[in-house]
């Protein structure tokens, strides 16, 4: 499925992409798809930081020995 959203650009700006025959549609989906890649990968980035400072505040020793009981348990 698929939604309809309309861009107003300027005459100018639509009048040269059609003279290099530029698919006005297709680079901006591109362009969507590519923000919406790095917006994910700023939220993966800022989650591990966050994880790094709750670990670090837990200790490794105690992480060791968290991760090898609930091993243990399986």
């Amino acid at each position: 499925m698929s939604v309809l959203i309309t861009v107003r650009i300027p005459k100018e700006l639509r009048d040269e992409a059609k003279k290099y025959g530029i698919n006005v549609s297709k680079v901006l989906r591109e362009a969507l798809l590519r923000e919406i890649a790095k917006r994910k990968l700023e939220k993966i980035t800022k989650l591990q930081k966050d994880a790094r400072k709750i670990i670090s505040k837990i200790g490794k020793e105690k992480l060791i020995t968290t991760v090898r009981e609930i091993r243990n348990e399986y």
